[in-house]
């Protein structure tokens, strides 16, 4: 797989290299798979905060467990229970 990438990203590149004395396949590696962390987290949060997927099927798009997927939910004030079922929820 090859790519091509502006040059202010290969001197980021280089410096990563040379702050953790990394090959440049290997600094590559390294920031690929933190970038496609992040997508499906932010994939996983997407998809429950339109409905799309459950909590527990989030959290395996995401790659974390069911309560990590809560606590980013939570902190970005993502509802993931229809207001129908909360008010199902409340004492009378």
């Amino acid at each position: 797989m090859s790519a091509r990438i502006p040059k202010e990203m290969e001197r980021e590149v280089e410096a990563l290299m040379r702050e953790e004395h990394l090959e440049k396949s290997a600094a590559l590696r390294k920031i690929l798979h933190m970038g496609l962390a992040e997508y499906r987290r932010e994939r996983g949060l997407r998809l429950l905060a339109a409905g799309e997927a459950t909590v527990s099927r989030a959290a395996e798009i995401a790659g974390l467990t069911v309560w990590e997927i809560l606590e980013l939910a939570g902190q970005r004030r993502i509802a993931w229970v229809d207001d129908s079922v909360l008010e199902d929820l409340r004492p009378a």
